[in-house]
Formats: C-alpha cells, sequence, structure tokens
C-alpha cells in the first residue's frame, strides 16, 4: 500500500535535509521529510566548530580566497566548480540563517563573529560558541515547522524504488507501529549523512550508518573516494565525543591528555562552554581544573554519493545532498567549518533542483512487485531461526577497521582487511533478529543498517588498495609516502556488480588551480 505520494520526498532531516525541503517547498513543491530520527536528534548537532564564509567581518576575505583554501586543503582532489559555487554562495546562505533566527557570536560592534580555523588563510569561521550545528539544527526546524512541512518520523528508509529506469519513492520499516510502508515522490534527496559506525572510535552518532550511500549504490549508482574517511585527533575517551579545540598535549594510558587550562576559566566558559559540559557528563573530568582524556576518531567522510554540483545522481529522479553525497567540495581532506556550510548551499541547490524537476513531472508509481519483493526479503529475514545475532558482526567490523584501514594505511592490512570484510558479508546472510514484533523493533532496523555498513566497507577498501599514493586522509607513509598527481589525481568511483566491488576512476574538474607540492 502506497501511504502517500509526494513532489519531493527528502530522506534524512539533518541540515541539509531540512535546508533542501525548505527550497523545495518555496518552489511551490509538495514536499516532506523522512527521518529515523527526530529532526533535531540529526548528527548535524553535534557540529561544534562553525561554518565558513568569506564575510570579512574579522579581516578582508573573499569567496575566491575561501575557494583557494579548499582545493588546496583538498589536497587538489576537490573539484574546483563545485568549489566555487560553494564559497560564491556561502555569504548570502549564512546571512539568511542570521535572518531566519540563527543566534551566531558576534562582536564589539554586533556583527557576526569569525575566528581562524584549520587551514584557512583568514578567520572565515562563522559559529554561536561551539554549538553552531545544534543552533542550525533548531533553526533550521523552527522552518520546517512554520512551513508545516510533513514529516515521517521514526521511518526507517530501507529501499529505493525504482520504476520505468528513474526513482519513484522510498520503502521504508515504520518503527512506531511497525509494517513497510511505500511513500511515492516524482524526486527523492538522500540526505543521510555519513558512516562513522564503521569504525569503533568515532565522533558520529549510532544512526551513522551510511543509509543513503549503501541505498544509492544498491540502485547501480557509483560512490566516489571513498577511502577518504577524515579522523579528528581529540575525540573523547573512550566515548568517542567531539572536542574541537587542541593546543598541547602529553600521552597517558594509550590516550593523549588535552590540557586546556591556560585559557583559564573565562575562555573556557565563554567559548568552550559545550565542551566542557561534555568533559564532565562523558569523562568526569572538568577542563577548567585538569586535563582531558582523547585519542583519534572517524569523524567526516569525504566520499559519498557520486553527484553534479546541482545534487543529481546518475539515475534520473535521485539526489543526494550533505555528508552522504560526494559533489566533491571536500576531495581528499574537508576543511574544518565547510561541512555545515556544504550542507546548506547544496541543501538548497538540491531543494530547488529536485522541487523545478517534479514540477516540470506528472507521474508517481510504485509497481506493486517493488512492494512485494520487499516484503518477502524482510519475512526472510524475520522468519529465519538459528544464525548469528547483528552486535557481534558488527563489533568485528568496527574494531577491524580501526586496525587495519585507519589513519595510516599498509598494504598487507588492508589485504587482510578485505578478506575480514568478505567473511563478515557471508556471516551476515545467515544473521538472525530475535525480536519479531512491530513496534520499535531495533533489533531489525540495526540488522538492516549492519548490511549498509558492510556494503560500504566492502567499497572503501579496494579503493584504498588502488590508490597507490598518499592525499589527504589517504596516508599510506610506509609504501607510498608521496603524492603522486601524474597518476592519482583523479576519484575513485565504485559500484557493486554480482556484489563485488569494481573500482574505476573519474577526473577531478580543475578550473584555475593547478596542484602545488604540499609544504605544511
Amino acid at each position: 500500500m502506497v501511504e502517500a505520494k509526494h513532489d519531493v520526498l527528502i530522506v534524512g532531516a539533518g541540515c541539509a535535509g531540512m535546508r533542501a525541503a525548505i527550497e523545495a517547498h518555496d518552489a511551490g513543491a509538495d514536499v516532506a521529510l523522512l527521518s529515523k530520527i527526530h529532526p533535531v536528534r540529526s548528527h548535524s548537532g553535534a557540529a561544534e566548530g562553525g561554518i565558513n564564509a568569506a564575510l570579512g567581518n574579522a579581516s578582508d576575505d573573499s569567496p575566491e580566497e575561501h575557494a583557494y583554501d579548499t582545493v588546496k586543503g583538498s589536497d587538489y582532489l576537490g573539484d574546483q566548480d563545485a568549489i566555487e559555487v560553494l564559497c560564491n554562495e556561502a555569504p548570502a546562505d549564512v546571512y539568511q540563517l542570521e535572518h531566519w533566527g540563527a543566534v551566531f557570536s558576534r562582536t564589539d560592534d554586533g556583527r557576526i563573529a569569525q575566528r581562524p580555523f584549520g587551514a584557512a588563510g583568514a578567520p572565515r569561521t562563522a559559529y554561536a560558541a561551539d554549538i553552531t550545528g545544534h543552533v542550525l539544527v533548531h533553526v533550521l526546524y523552527e522552518q520546517v515547522m512554520k512551513r508545516e512541512i510533513p514529516t515521517y518520523e521514526e521511518f526507517f528508509a530501507w529501499k529505493l524504488v525504482m520504476n520505468d529506469d528513474r526513482c519513484q519513492g522510498v520503502i521504508a520499516w515504520d518503527l512506531l507501529d511497525g509494517g513497510l510502508k511505500s511513500i511515492g515522490a516524482k524526486t527523492v534527496i538522500l540526505a543521510t549523512g555519513g558512516a562513522g559506525r564503521l569504525y569503533v572510535g568515532t565522533t558520529n552518532a549510532y544512526a551513522c550508518t551510511g543509509d543513503g550511500m549503501a541505498l544509492a549504490l544498491r540502485v547501480g549508482i557509483p560512490l566516489k573516494d571513498m577511502e577518504m574517511m577524515q579522523f579528528h585527533p581529540t575525540t573523547l575517551s573512550p566515548t568517542g565525543v567531539l572536542i574541537t579545540e587542541i593546543d598541547e598535549g602529553r600521552g597517558i594510558n594509550g590516550n593523549v591528555m588535552l590540557d586546556l587550562r591556560h585559557l583559564g576559566a573565562e575562555k573556557i566558559l565563554e567559548r568552550l562552554h559545550g565542551t566542557r559540559e561534555l568533559s564532565m557528563t562523558f569523562a568526569g573530568v572538568d577542563p577548567i581544573y585538569e586535563p582531558i582524556p582523547v585519542r583519534p576518531g572517524s569523524h567526516y567522510h569525504m566520499g559519498g554519493v557520486d553527484t553534479d554540483t546541482w545534487g543529481l545522481t546518475s539515475v534520473e529522479g535521485l539526489y543526494a545532498a550533505g555528508e552522504c553525497a560526494c559533489v566533491s567540495v571536500h576531495g581528499a581532506n574537508r576543511l574544518g567549518g565547510n561541512a555545515l556550510m556544504e550542507t546548506i548551499t547544496y541543501g538548497k541547490r538540491v531543494g530547488r533542483h529536485a522541487a523545478d524537476w517534479a514540477l516540470a513531472n506528472t507521474t508517481v508509481e510504485v509497481p506493486q512487485s517493488v512492494e512485494a519483493d520487499a516484503e518477502r526479503e524482510l519475512k526472510e529475514l524475520l522468519d529465519r531461526k538459528e544464525g548469528e545475532r547483528p552486535w557481534s558482526i558488527r563489533d568485528e567490523l568496527a574494531s577491524s577497521m580501526h586496525e587495519n584501514f585507519g589513519v595510516f594505511r599498509r598494504e598487507d592490512q588492508m589485504r587482510k582487511q578485505g578478506e575480514i570484510v568478505e567473511g563478515l558479508r557471508e556471516r551476515y546472510e545467515r544473521v538472525i533478529v530475535d525480536d519479531k514484533g512491530d513496534v520499535f523493533n531495533t533489533d531489525l532496523t540495526q540488522a538492516l543498517e549492519l548490511g549498509f555498513l558492510l556494503e560500504l566497507a566492502a567499497c572503501m577498501v579496494p579503493c584504498g588498495l588502488e590508490r597507490k599514493e598518499s592525499r589527504g586522509a589517504h596516508a599510506r607513509p610506509y609504501d607510498y609516502p608521496d603524492r603522486d598527481d601524474e597518476q592519482y589525481l583523479r576519484h575513485t568511483l565504485v559500484t557493486m556488480r554480482d556484489g563485488t566491488p569494481q573500482v574505476d576512476w573519474k577526473p577531478v574538474t580543475m578550473t584555475k588551480w593547478q596542484p602545488q607540492e604540499r609544504t605544511y
């Protein structure tokens, strides 16, 4: 049974998803959001550092300088047309957020405050203390509520509806009431965030299981630059909660002790009150008085669904935006503050394009055969009586990815990880779900999430093996310590063929900046 039909259906309700919904609605489309969690619980809310735009409030700055810093920071793997779009549109998009009520920190004369952030040539990171993402999620949700955009909350997107060679909706599991529900749409936007839960140590929320990337992969769309997983040096040990500042540290018991005491109580309370609260809650440490235990953790996935600068994929009617997409703004290395900006600017652009396409086309059809296939596959999983619980496979996946495909990578470890993932995928074929019920069956959804993660891991490892160089987040210091522009100034593309990942290549779009040697 088709639950409803819309012009634009957005899967995921973080910053990218909500900004897309607002733009599509304002373009005149019938829009709905679908999310497995409540929108304000989205992982966008955990972004602490800020949002980059060349406002010029703290020094002379320009979109061109912002673009150059982003190209250089990407280790020249970023597509320069996409980067220029981001940096040119960023200032107006930030002022739009301000007009909607985003409470940014201020300069003494009342302008939006900006501070220096990693690898930026000017202080261009606008911020709301250290809870910028939290502020933006709530501001965007207010605008969604104001427009009365319907949200399918606690709906778990499991399959894309393909019909007549285009995407025409989503089949989702209704967490609250149980059962599969089909929602038809002329266009679908994937905005499901990253896949940090592939790793045992991660800043990502439990919901970050790469759902949108895997959904796209399953309908034949290539994933781009999947080897490029960024690790943050300072996450709270052992939880992985993000700590955004680092000045100096010393090692103890497998961690680094992060010392913020030199900043003084006043500055910590003013600029890092969120960091202090997290440290006290999750580590039992007050950074005003003692150092915080930290360690590296997976933080941001530069790779994702291959799209153009309007978020359109190779399948008609299907778009992607935010961390689950790879436009590619970030290339081999994302600069702090650019991820939030990407969710807003590209969320807006994708919402507009999807709405325009939907309003020019009329038909939506969810074939009964697609629904019947999904019901049969789900019944097969729930009826299985003997096998392995998902958690043991998930734990092995996360610990082995951390060990063999982490910050520094070796050929032998990556090959070993490929074999481990293949073995885990075979074991997953016999996985069992103990809870056979309908209401809030998280046992079922976690098993389905594990399937997504295993497919993404199977895509990442061969891309890492094929890229025989060190570039950005892909570091091979033991065998290929240098960047090789002659051979590898290009994107990896990976698709699944009969369950086996196939790696291909795609040129990087260069507009005005040629690669320079890394001297930092």
